[in-house]
């Protein structure tokens, strides 16, 4: 049993963790650590995710994959070409099933072993459906899980190799949720979805911590944003930080959402206590879809308590920054952590944020698991590929356009840049499709463009100047 503040109503009451919602509003509840007690907690032990048990609940149980104590990478080449002097990446790619959601699985999973759980529930749009059915299956606890109609394969599949139980149910992460607070009350299962269970933001403050080690307090810290829980938990790690009397400032607290799903970018914009939806949402950054997020309310209060702010980026400009992420600094990061580079990038170019300003991007978790990036990627090298074998094909017949010639002459004209075998291929193909003919002088064969080819090149020239 632990002491838990409601979000909604601020009441203070004392609850069973399973039922998880306010008695008197039904809002969502955190968990309430006595201040006095944080003066009096030092860290200790490994640098991992329980070096700052002293700052959690009180567990018996200690579960660990070795999760924590994530990598902060300064992100010098990045940086450079964002136009800022101060990047760091927190790289949580690097917990045992490559996401943030591991601390969150560590907590949870020791907390349901310590009830005596003959089952854990949880909806998810997919990272912490991996890892709860990770731990569950190294400490022996059934898991079922919950996902929305869409949602990535590489985190599927882990909750598959895993042995997980999963059930499709709903369009969103929103529907798959209410299916699992039946579930949870039908049954009597643990309760391991982050948007129902206090435990969640108790384990992600350890990213504050983690940083403060690290580094130090940033001037920004950069969070994407689906429920809001994320960002409001890392807040509340720096608060408590202050409290304790361990650091002095805290850092301006930035969350980002996709354009097309973005409720609290939204509230924030028109400073209104409660998110909102102006259209049906969609993103392919579909870790933080999310249409009613449960810690809006609290986001938009650690936001404005911060000084910060809340933008939302398209998913356009999400692809473009996972692909900058990757070029310079080598780390593959999924959709959602690409954003807040993104919004970086904006807040740069609108002066929000200046040059010297340190700042911190949450990268939650490894691109490998996100499968539309993928499939866009591979698109793309398809595309380039196609452009390059019809560039080639284009360069062929302007060079017969100008001339008869042989096939020896074709490949010195074209730079010498591939095997006269390729060249020859390229030649059989346009004269398959009747773009070109050939002929023979001396037992030499020479190739020359046809009147179709010459409306092929004229159909080429037509459509670089639309482009």
């Amino acid at each position: 049993m632990f002491s838990v503040r409601c979000l909604v109503c601020g009441s203070i009451s004392q609850m069973q963790i399973e039922s998880m919602r306010c008695t008197l509003c039904g809002g969502s509840v955190e968990c309430v650590i006595d201040v006095e007690g944080l003066r009096s907690s030092r860290f200790t032990g490994p640098f991992s995710f329980w070096r700052y048990k002293t700052m959690l609940p009180k567990v018996k149980n200690t579960l660990s994959l070795g999760e924590g104590g994530t990598p902060l990478h300064k992100a010098r080449r990045l940086a450079k070409q964002l136009g800022i002097s101060n990047l760091y990446l927190k790289d949580e790619t690097r917990n045992p099933t490559n996401s943030f959601r591991d601390r969150c699985a560590a907590l949870m999973v020791s907390h349901a072993l310590d009830l005596g759980a003959k089952a854990i529930v949880c909806a998810t749009n997919g990272n912490l459906g991996a890892s709860l059915a990770a731990y569950s299956a190294k400490f022996g606890i059934p898991c079922h899980i919950l996902v929305p109609k869409n949602v990535d394969l590489g985190k599927l599949a882990q909750m598959i190799i895993y042995d997980a139980t999963i059930e499709e149910y709903g369009e969103i992460v929103d529907d798959s949720l209410a299916k699992a607070e039946e579930i949870a009350k039908e049954t009597g299962w643990y309760q391991g979805s982050a948007e129902l269970n206090p435990l969640a933001i108790e384990a992600l403050k350890t990213i504050a911590y983690e940083v403060y080690e690290q580094f130090g307090v940033p001037d920004w810290f950069i969070i994407p944003m689906g429920s809001g829980g994320t960002l409001y938990a890392i807040w509340k790690g720096f608060k408590e930080l202050q409290a304790a009397g361990m650091v002095k400032e805290t850092p301006r607290m930035v969350g980002v959402q996709a354009e097309g799903c973005s409720p609290i970018v939204n509230a924030y914009i028109q400073n209104t206590a409660d998110p909102f939806l102006k259209a049906k949402p969609f993103t392919h950054a579909l870790a933080i879809l999310v249409r009613n997020p449960s810690h809006g309310r609290a986001a938009l209060k650690a936001i404005k308590e911060s000084g910060g702010l809340a933008t939302s980026v398209s998913d356009e400009e999400i692809i473009q920054a996972e692909q900058e992420i990757a070029r310079f600094e080598g780390l593959f990061s999924e959709p959602a952590s690409a954003a807040t580079i993104a919004a970086l990038n904006k807040l740069i170019k609108q002066s929000i944020v200046d040059s010297h300003s340190s700042v911190v991007c949450l990268i939650t978790g490894s691109g490998l698991k996100a499968t539309d990036i993928l499939q866009a990627l591979t698109k793309k090298r398809k595309a380039t590929l196609i452009g390059l074998e019809f560039s080639t094909k284009e360069k062929i017949l302007r060079i017969l356009s100008e001339g008869d010639t042989y096939g020896y002459d074709l490949w010195k004209k074209l730079g010498r840049t591939m095997t006269r075998g390729a060249i020859y291929q390229h030649l059989n193909e346009l004269s398959n499709k009747g773009l070109i003919s050939s002929y023979e002088v001396k037992g030499k064969k020479f190739f020359k463009i046809t009147s179709r080819g010459r409306r092929v090149l004229a159909a080429i020239d037509e459509l670089k100047i639309l482009i």
